[in-house]
């Protein structure tokens, strides 16, 4: 199975839905072959967002998540790029000192999401 996320944290429930539905379909022994992350989506893997202490840390919970269960986390380059979101190879690239991906995801292509769907008995989408 492949999960895409395409809604950004905090705004609606997509978001917290589909890292629920994820640990949950873990904790059931189904095998997640990869987790994209597109559109708004992409805001999922920042490092730099600091919720307050009270609020779920939607980023870090993906990041251990990812981690833990060896996930392949990938976020979509274009998206990305028109968002800020970048890897150190991507800010190195076009000549920032520093990334603000969190550990646990990748930036690539679209062909990571084509792949996921040609690979997995099934594609679950969150998110318009």
């Amino acid at each position: 199975m492949s999960i895409q996320v395409n809604a950004r944290p905090y705004q609606h429930q997509a978001a917290d839905t589909s890292y629920q539905f994820t640990k949950a379909a873990i904790a059931s022994g189904h095998e997640i072959f990869r987790v994209f992350f597109d559109h708004d989506g992409v805001n999922n893997a920042t490092k730099l967002a600091v919720p307050p202490q009270d609020d779920r840390n939607i980023a870090k919970q993906w990041s251990e998540l990812s981690i833990a269960n060896n996930l392949d986390m990938v976020v979509c380059i274009a998206a990305a790029q028109r968002r800020g979101m970048m890897d150190v190879d991507e800010a190195k690239r076009q000549g920032f000192e520093d990334n603000n991906l969190i550990e646990g995801f990748r930036i690539s292509g679209l062909g990571q999401l084509i792949e996921a769907g040609v690979e997995s008995d099934r594609l679950v989408v969150f998110g318009a």
